[in-house]
């Protein structure tokens, strides 16, 4: 049996590696011009950012870890087509805890951030090991910006699935040209339904401007 579930394991893990790269395919196609905007939600240490801000496209990056938000900051704070927040993003405005990784994340803290998460529960964060952040309701911001989105790209750990459904109930779908969105449910089961709830509601709503595959 184990043997058979690791074969299967091989298998979804390939199939997924390979719906990944056919969604950064379609990223790196999208065409964005000056005045366009992007949003880098989970920016990290800004590899994707980096990409968006050389089409001169304005782009607002949100990344609420301080050890990777340093690293963004001195990195792009001289660029003025870039807007960093040391926030994260949800489907309400609060303050809440972000757990960071469980392994060794003393040893290299930017190294590990890209674990951190605000689920207590995500498997490989350390619950008794958090810092406060800053968390900004993402519609609310979208609709602030008064202006259509081009590309909406979210590696939020775990509470991408909250955020997309307030995205589509609330109609800020349709300001938004495209989405791109890692998703977690494969590692975190505790997701499983809601992951379930939200691609049975693409599906039925005909949605065809999110991708749930980037990686």
């Amino acid at each position: 049996m184990n043997m058979i579930r690791e074969v299967l394991k091989k298998i979804m893990a390939a199939k997924r590696k390979k719906l990944e790269e056919k969604a950064r395919k379609q990223f790196f196609s999208i065409k964005l011009e000056k005045n366009d905007i992007a949003i880098d939600c989970g920016a990290n240490i800004g590899k994707i950012t980096e990409y968006l801000c050389k089409s001169g496209a304005d782009v607002y990056c949100f990344e609420p870890n301080p050890y990777a938000f340093e690293v963004l900051r001195d990195r792009f704070s001289g660029m003025q087509n870039i807007h960093l927040f040391q926030k994260g993003v949800y489907d309400k405005n609060s303050f809440m805890k972000l757990y960071l990784h469980k392994k060794h994340s003393d040893e290299d803290e930017v190294r590990r951030s890209t674990a951190s998460s605000l689920l207590d529960f995500k498997y490989n964060i350390n619950s008794e090991k958090y810092v406060e952040v800053q968390i900004i309701d993402l519609c609310e911001f979208i609709e602030s910006l008064n202006h259509r989105v081009r590309i909406l790209k979210m590696d939020v750990e775990g509470v991408e699935f909250a955020i997309l459904k307030k995205i589509i109930d609330s109609g800020v779908i349709d300001k938004i040209d495209y989405i791109f969105l890692e998703t977690h449910d494969h590692k975190i089961p505790e997701l499983k339904s809601e992951a379930h709830a939200i691609r049975k509601l693409i599906k039925k709503r005909k949605i065809e401007n999110i991708n749930l595959d980037w990686g």
